[in-house]
């Protein structure tokens, strides 16, 4: 902000001061002192009230002043606020003695205005001349043109339009508007769409007036025409162009802001139903060959389904938008591309009676294009879910994801029973020790898919660490939570028993069962120590069999001291 001066009307001694001082207090508008360097050192009331109003032009004038402007120029114009909104006063410079410059300013704000005005009437006046360069014409009573200028219009000579009717021109889709032919009405620069004489639609702007006959009826009309088709063409792909940057801009700033990239692809497919009027989109995800929904809008019609696979199939190996019909319905799908694989794919469908234009093709494209990003990223965070949540090994959930899940189940389970399974391998150490650990590890991941073969959807397995694992049965009683036992001793005997180290030490499992009572408020750490307690016990009893782990004993009621 330029320096405000110390004290109103203190202007250096010096020759012409007096004057100069008289003459800035005498003058009408805002008036100023300005030293060479830019500093404000005096100023009248006007300068002072429009300052307090908004100091944004002092700052600029003081600038232009410190900066030599005022060498160069004897005028300087800036935008003020007058108090009754925006305005411009023009100041002129008078160099004075030692480095002080006078900037006396008058307003303009009117004087601009009307100029605005003259020009804008000016514009008006030339666009009225330039329309009826084109295309002048007249019609009668009936309607029908009398005259047409010599140019002719929409490629028709003149002749060829003279006592037809306007009507019979116009594109069926805009059959049921107001005409300028038959206008009753004065009208300017109205658009009206007429089909010309090579098939093609052209835009017409026109002006016209009625014409009224002596007794006050409409006897015709009497106007002119500007072949616009052009520029409304292009400003119509411009829209296009302008709704997809918009629609794109959506995408791009979901993946440059959000964290969760879900959100992105559920955002993408707002947009590919949107933008293209879908009944529904998805999008995929690929894995190796196979295609697996990452989001959606709008529920996948039965009739689609059995096409779907073999369709991204085809659309993985082609590099532009696939269009394919199947079950009444139209398919249209491109895929994505991260790091030049495909990753995934956009799909959106709707009605087999409509068809799929460019701009749809270049839409689905744009979104495509912009997705596999997110669709990696995706993919990535759900790696990064499930290395966090699962054993390496195994894929069995680990230790500290199992007892997150069973505290939840056991404190929605208010009735009935369930039981876990605690169990560790049998000569297991054997392995380790003759055949290494990479035997091991092989017994391991066995005992993942192991588990993965005896676990009903609902039921939880995990693997606590070393050889020792776990089983949540949901909703079984304690005899079919026996039974269960059973079946692994079974099946664990004769799976793993090719992995044995040796004939004499077979593999095999000891199984602790506990048994939960469903809102029995037993915590998740009791029910598997309790479970630990049962696996041991069946150890005691010797190896490959299991035990039932002592029962829950809430705590009682805490005793007066």
């Amino acid at each position: 902000m330029a320096a405000l001066p110390p004290d109103e009307g203190s202007i250096p001694p010096g020759d012409g001061a007096d004057a100069l001082a008289g003459l800035m207090h005498g003058w009408p508008g805002p008036a100023l002192a300005i030293c060479g360097d830019g500093r404000v050192r005096s100023w009248n009331e006007s300068a002072r009230v429009m300052a307090s109003r908004h100091d944004g032009w002092l700052t600029e004038l003081a600038r232009w002043v410190g900066t030599g402007g005022a060498l160069n120029e004897p005028c300087r114009s800036v935008p003020v606020e007058t108090g009754s909104g925006p305005g411009v006063v023009e100041f002129t410079t008078v160099l004075l003695p030692q480095g002080i410059v006078a900037c006396l300013g008058r307003d303009v704000t009117l004087e601009r205005r009307l100029r605005h005005a003259l020009t804008e009437s000016r514009q008006r006046y030339k666009d009225l001349v330039d329309v009826s360069s084109d295309f002048a014409w007249e019609v009668g009573p009936d309607g029908q043109f009398v005259f047409v200028s010599s140019a002719g219009a929409i490629g028709y000579h003149p002749d060829d339009l003279i006592g037809r009717h306007p009507s019979e021109f116009v594109l069926s889709d805009f059959a049921d508007q107001p005409l300028p032919f038959d206008t009753a009405v004065g009208i300017e620069r109205t658009e009206v769409w007429l089909r010309a004489k090579d098939g093609e639609a052209a835009c017409l702007i026109s002006s016209a007036v009625p014409l009224i006959g002596v007794d006050g009826g409409w006897i015709g009309a009497r106007g002119a025409c500007r072949d616009i088709t052009e520029a409304r063409v292009k400003g119509m792909e411009l829209a296009q162009v302008r709704l997809r940057e918009k629609y794109l801009g959506y995408i791009v700033s979901s993946t440059r802001d959000d964290v969760d990239p879900a959100k992105t692809l559920e955002i993408a497919v707002g947009v590919a139903v949107n933008a293209t009027g879908a009944g529904g989109a998805m999008l995929y995800a690929r894995t190796g060959d196979v295609f697996s929904r990452a989001a959606g809008q709008g529920l996948l019609p039965e009739g689609l389904r059995p096409a779907i696979a073999p369709f991204l199939e085809q659309v993985a190996g082609q590099p532009t938008p696939t269009i394919s019909r199947a079950g009444g319905w139209t398919l249209l799908a491109t895929r994505t591309l991260f790091r030049h694989e495909v990753n995934g794919a956009v799909l959106v469908w709707r009605d087999d009676g409509q068809d799929w234009n460019e701009d749809d093709l270049s839409m689905v494209q744009a979104i495509a294009d912009q997705v596999g990003v997110a669709v990696a990223q995706a993919r990535y965070q759900e790696r990064l879910k499930t290395l966090s949540e699962r054993d390496g090994l195994t894929g069995l959930y680990n230790r500290r994801t199992f007892m997150e899940m069973l505290e939840a189940r056991l404190d929605k389970q208010t009735g009935g029973g369930s039981a876990l399974l605690y169990f560790d391998l049998d000569n297991f150490k054997a392995v380790n020790d003759k055949l290494g650990h990479g035997a091991g590890d092989d017994v391991l991941r066995a005992v993942g898919e192991l588990l993965g073969r005896l676990a009903r959807p609902g039921d939880l397995s995990g693997r606590l660490g070393g050889d020792e694992f776990v089983l949540w049965i949901d909703r079984v009683d304690q005899g079919q939570a026996l039974a269960v036992a059973d079946r692994l001793l079974r099946e664990a005997a004769e799976f793993l028993r090719p992995l044995s180290a040796t004939h004499d030490k077979p593999l095999g499992v000891s199984v602790g069962v506990a048994f939960y009572r469903g809102g029995s408020g037993e915590p998740a750490q009791g029910l598997v120590d309790r479970g630990d307690q049962g696996m041991y016990a069946a150890k005691r009893m010797g190896k490959g069999h299991r035990a039932l782990a002592p029962g829950f004993e809430p705590a009682g009621p805490a005793q007066d001291r």
